[in-house]
């Protein structure tokens, strides 16, 4: 018994190391994109809070949101911001990823007014009852 406690606490600090190395990867990804051209805006991932009300049976308990600004120098619009977040949600592999490593909410913010988006995650993949 006191055996699967210590390997459950061994796990936690395993996935706080792949939850950041994901961010670290996003972050060197996006800033390569921009830096070559081929994204317009750039991108920066960081955890925030996540919404209470998305919690999943993989919930972080802490920190379960995966939120993303996105450099512009300007106010996105609404459907910017649906469309980056888009992309995100249509990769079905990254949605499990994210969802696997405790993150329940994915939000999408640009840098400067204070409009953004979020999406449940659970909402883009089928998980077990």
């Amino acid at each position: 018994m006191l055996e699967n406690t210590w390997n459950r606490i061994i796990d936690w600090f395993r996935d706080r190391s792949e939850r950041s190395q994901l961010i670290r990867s996003f972050n060197d990804s996006a800033k390569n994109a921009f830096i070559i051209g081929e994204a317009p805006t750039l991108l920066k991932a960081k955890i925030s809070k996540g919404e209470r009300t998305y919690r999943h049976q993989f919930s972080n308990w802490l920190n379960s949101g995966y939120r993303i600004q996105a450099f512009s120098g300007r106010q996105l619009a609404k459907d910017e911001i649906k469309h980056i977040g888009e992309v995100i949600l249509n990769d079905n592999v990254l949605v499990r990823r994210l969802i696997v490593l405790g993150w329940d909410t994915l939000e999408i913010h640009g840098d400067q007014g204070i409009y953004g988006l979020r999406w449940q995650l659970k909402d883009y993949i089928a998980l077990p009852q």
